[in-house]
């Protein structure tokens, strides 16, 4: 994986734009590593995870202000991963967006349920997904 979040969230180095976070969370080796340098590239610090509960671990020791979900993963899915984010304190702020082959209006309609802010299919467009991180940074502000 790029860049690792064996730190706690506090001593994290902040970097890249303004310090910001994104959780790549992808079950294909192949889609996490290649999103991970992508936003590496443009400036995120980066985690990744391939399951429902690494992404749950991850979340906690990385602390992140975006996280890039896809729903169908092995342990928990995406839908449980979100819901279960929501439901803490931590990750009120948090920016959810889906990053799923799925993108029928009834997935669209379950990711909101689940408290997803967004909803992208793959294969993910570039433009769609600066999109979806520029509205995650400009809530944050």
């Amino acid at each position: 994986m790029a860049k690792s979040a064996e730190q706690p969230a506090s001593r994290l180095p902040r970097t890249g734009l303004d310090g910001r976070r994104v959780l790549v969370v992808e079950d294909n080796r192949d889609g996490l590593e290649t999103l991970l340098a992508l936003l590496d590239m443009l400036g995120y610090e980066v985690a990744g995870a391939a399951d429902g509960g690494e992404a749950l671990e991850q979340a906690r020791r990385f602390r992140p202000n975006v996280v890039l979900l896809d729903l169908g993963l092995p342990v928990m899915d995406g839908l449980q991963v979100a819901r279960t984010l929501r439901k803490d304190e931590t990750f009120a702020d948090v920016y959810i967006a889906a990053l799923t082959g799925w993108g029928a209006e009834g997935d669209r309609r379950r990711t909101a349920e689940a408290g997803f802010d967004a909803h992208l299919t793959k294969p993910v467009d570039l433009a769609a997904l600066e999109q979806v991180l520029a509205r995650a940074t400009a809530r944050e502000t």
